[in-house]
């Protein structure tokens, strides 16, 4: 079978987690929630919660050993380096990105990492970009709102220009949507059941109608937790299409006919559900991904779904797909 390549696992640092609670306030503060673990809120909602293994690289590697994980692509979680004025959120940004780059130097056999940069200041984000490829990234991490603002926004054209001249891959992982205080999403923690996924979803949906893989046709967007609610409302978004003269501004054709050019990663908790994304994306579309070692991330259950799957569509997600899109 081919090598199992996990492009959706996370990692922090103690220095970016205290930067973080010294400069995230008021909006981003760090609470207890239920279950006696510390998490981080956004406006008095929880939805991050730091856990030991992602401070712990021999952990990792451990893990990854155990349960037959080759190569583990990792990468900064929310809320990134999208806090704090341009000297606090570009120091993030660089804590992370050299943690990594010593974790691949350390062990280049087994760990990749996508860059962070600090998006809501380009002229920050430019420079960053460019040391963050000399030093071995292998793509870029991005939220999928950044402060509130969608990342198809004017300000953020010239980052993407920048990623999209350079062919990198580009994973997009939800963050707690705008509005979650309003929403009541504290209750339940409902931002990690339904709000990470609907974050995602609007995110692409937007992408696609704003005709933005017309505008970038070289860099490839890998949609985290299988394309979130993507599958299941794509055929809404042709119907919209069809009806809806606001839906056809920027883009000829339907939104399905744009899937093709989209990736998505198989963090998802049921086979059904994988097959669906799988019928959508398309096999060839989707890669192996853990979400370790998030508290919901399932390392060996989703390599056991995607194990399940019939042998070529199986070795394709498992890790060919993740070879081709990022050059290993």
């Amino acid at each position: 079978m081919s090598p199992v390549i996990d492009v959706h696992t996370h990692c922090l640092t103690e220095a970016w987690f205290e930067l973080l609670q010294k400069h995230g306030g008021p909006r981003y503060t760090v609470k207890a929630v239920t279950g006696g673990l510390r998490a981080i809120h956004l406006d008095g909602a929880p939805f991050m919660t730091p856990v030991p293994p992602m401070f712990d690289y021999d952990l990792r590697l451990q893990t990854m050993d155990e349960h037959g994980v080759d190569i583990g692509v990792v990468s900064l979680t929310c809320p990134n380096c999208f806090w704090g004025g341009p000297e606090v959120s570009l120091a993030a940004a660089r804590i992370m990105n050299d943690d990594m780059t010593a974790a691949r130097t350390a062990h280049p056999d087994r760990l990749r990492w996508f860059a962070s940069v600090p998006w809501q200041y380009p002229e920050l984000a430019l420079p960053e970009l460019e040391r963050a490829v000399k030093a071995g990234a292998s793509g870029v991490m991005v939220l999928a709102n950044i402060g509130g603002q969608p990342l198809t926004d004017p300000a953020f054209a010239p980052v993407w220009a920048a990623i999209d001249a350079k062919a990198l891959p580009v994973l997009v992982h939800p963050t707690a949507p705008p509005g979650v205080g309003d929403m009541d999403m504290q209750r339940f923690q409902l931002t990690a059941s339904l709000g990470f996924t609907f974050d995602t979803s609007l995110a692409i949906a937007r992408m696609i109608y704003d005709g933005f893989f017309d505008r970038y046709t070289k860099l490839r967007i890998i949609a985290a937790h299988g394309g979130g609610a993507l599958p299941y409302l794509i055929s809404r978004m042709d119907q919209c299409y069809d009806n809806i003269p606001a839906c056809r501004e920027k883009l000829s054709v339907r939104p399905s006919e744009v899937v093709p050019r989209i990736f998505a990663d198989a963090v998802v908790f049921a086979p059904e559900v994988l097959d669906l994304c799988l019928k959508v994306f398309g096999a060839d579309n989707v890669m192996y991904g853990s979400d370790y070692p998030h508290t919901i991330g399932d390392l060996p259950g989703c390599l056991a779904r995607v194990n399940a799957l019939p042998g070529v569509a199986r070795d394709t997600v498992r890790g060919q797909t993740a070879q081709r899109v990022f050059g290993f």
